[in-house]
């Protein structure tokens, strides 16, 4: 029976693993009946290179890795001929892990969900919303791929709307209170939180510190809106990880990595949620509404 081996950058990672099993079920493949699995997670993505050689030691059939480049850079170091299937935000040609989007190359193929192209259109939302807020910030992880691109978008944007933007970092999860408060203080009216898999799998607590400090943010990630955040504009990345499935199902059948072109998520949701804006004591305009895709009520 084959083995799908699973490799995660953090264990928040871990949790959308459900997501991925929903594409290998449409595929025609159920745990236990056609296939196997076996997962590694560690939030010290130091780890990572050990887990994944872990993985290639197991013989597994493919290796699923989420969470980030960094998850799919561990698994392309450790094998050239274990098929591996990645989903990210960050671009999978400008991170050396394939050669180009329409033939990838290699032993390596995914779905890339673009979460750092859209800054400026995330930046802009907010000042619809706050178009008195004078100060911005963002918060990054400055380990992620592609959190220059982004910085230097949200810089280009706030500019040309005559607006100050401060960026402030957290590379581990102990980093993002400290930060929430260097921000306040700085005197920051809204703030962007880039996409990455440590802050996106800290959704709960970046709520819960927004509306401690009563601040409003826009995420990438949808799941955190669900969870009491305020807004955000992106891709479904758990279709994302649904469409890895699919095509790691495809591959148990005997596709080649190589053959199949990165999916390049193409739709964008904006969802607002008009609960947690009521207890922030905002009135989200009625052109901004009209724009959602999704309103939580």
């Amino acid at each position: 029976m084959p083995v799908v081996g699973f490799l995660f950058a953090t264990s928040a990672a871990a949790s959308s693993v459900g997501d991925v099993w929903k594409g290998l079920n449409e595929t025609g493949f159920v745990e236990g009946r056609n296939v196997l699995s076996e997962t590694r997670a560690n939030d010290d993505s130091s780890r990572l290179p050990e887990l994944a050689a872990d993985l290639v030691k197991r013989q597994v059939s493919v290796i699923y890795a989420g969470g980030g480049a960094v998850a799919a850079r561990a698994a392309q170091a450790a094998t050239s001929t274990i098929p591996i299937v990645f989903s990210m935000g960050a671009d999978p040609v400008a991170t050396g892990l394939v050669t180009s989007l329409n033939r990838p190359g290699g032993n390596i193929t995914g779905t890339a969900f673009l979460s750092n192209e859209l800054g400026a259109k995330r930046l802009s939302l907010l000042h619809e919303l706050v178009p008195q807020a004078s100060r911005y910030a963002a918060l990054v992880n400055p380990d992620a791929p592609g959190t220059d691109a982004l910085l230097a978008e949200l810089r280009a944007a706030a500019a040309s709307m005559g607006k100050q933007i401060e960026i402030f970092t957290a590379s581990k999860v102990g980093e993002i209170d400290p930060a929430f408060v260097a921000l306040v203080e700085r005197g920051a009216e809204a703030l962007v939180v880039g996409s990455s898999s440590l802050l996106n799998g800290q959704g709960v607590k970046l709520a819960a510190l927004a509306a401690d400090h009563r601040l409003p943010v826009i995420y990438y990630d949808r799941r955190i809106v669900e969870v009491g955040g305020l807004m955000s504009y992106g891709a479904s990345i758990p279709e994302a990880q649904r469409e890895a499935g699919v095509y790691i199902g495809r591959i148990l059948k005997g596709a080649k990595p190589a053959d199949l072109p990165v999916t390049q998520m193409t739709k964008f949701d904006f969802v607002v949620n008009l609960k947690t804006a009521k207890a922030l004591g905002l009135t989200i305009p009625q052109t901004l509404l009209a724009t959602a895709d999704e309103v939580i009520e």
